[in-house]
């Protein structure tokens, strides 16, 4: 089936904090509308679901970071625990990012903080190896890959795994429509609550893009046709691939007039 032309565009994600995205400018030369709404969340695990785990958080001496989302779903458990993390406490993070956003939660310059220069554990290697003695904790999602705790296991540091947050369906409204022409998909979450929102959804002439190719893969499996992908090569990014799809999708409806 084919396309229709493409006038409105949903994208999964949360809308941007500032005008300098990308998918502005594509609106803009495309003349299309772009709406953002967010499919999935994040959701902290209750302080129940946490106490199940029977992990005593001041008996860490350090903390690993992989995200700004563990960040602050690790200092929301502290505050509704009424812990107070002491001044002493090392904090390792994957990246700068991360690092600097640690300021909303601690006196930054009064505490010792160390992070990746390349945005991955591997670069974390020299400082956890300096302070190996230490015992960490680290806060993670109830799905993750196992790639940082493969790389904690092989520097044979002491760690504990803490679940503290989830991601689930950022369930539409009773009465909330799929109005538009094209959705963009993140992640296969992000598949599952459109399934799960909207069970007899239909494709139709409505196009689908997305990122990641197991994101590409849930698409595919839930039988749904795929128009628009990411990465692929000489197309690294969602907003390339989608401005690839509007001159080809304006072409084809101008020819058809």
């Amino acid at each position: 089936m084919s396309v229709r032309r493409v006038k409105k565009i949903l994208i999964s994600q949360p809308q941007p904090a500032d005008n300098k995205s990308p998918y502005y400018e594509i609106a803009d030369k495309y003349h299309v509308e772009i709406q953002f709404r967010p499919f999935i969340k994040v959701e902290r695990v209750s302080v129940k679901e946490f106490r199940q785990q029977r992990i005593n958080i001041p008996d860490f001496t350090a903390i690993i970071f992989t995200s700004r989302t563990a960040v602050d779903n690790f200092f929301s458990l502290c505050e509704e625990l009424r812990i107070t993390i002491p001044e002493t406490m090392k904090y390792f993070c994957i990246s700068e990012r991360v690092a600097l956003y640690l300021q909303k939660y601690i006196v930054y310059r009064k505490r010792k903080i160390f992070f990746s220069s390349t945005g991955k554990m591997e670069g974390l290697s020299n400082a956890l190896t300096k302070h190996a003695k230490e015992k960490f904790l680290l806060p993670v999602p109830d799905q993750h890959n196992g790639e940082i705790t493969k790389f904690l296991d092989e520097k044979k540091i002491d760690y504990t795994e803490s679940v503290m947050y989830r991601t689930v369906s950022n369930d539409f409204e009773e009465g909330e429509k799929l109005d538009c022409d094209m959705i963009i998909f993140f992640s296969p979450l992000g598949v599952n609550s459109l399934l799960k929102n909207f069970p007899n959804f239909k494709q139709g002439d409505m196009a689908i893009g997305c990122f990641g190719s197991t994101t590409a893969k849930a698409v595919r499996d839930a039988g749904l046709r795929l128009d628009c992908e990411a990465p692929l090569p000489g197309i690294p990014s969602m907003t390339a691939a989608l401005e690839l799809f509007l001159k080809e999708n304006q072409k084809n409806h101008t020819q058809t007039k």
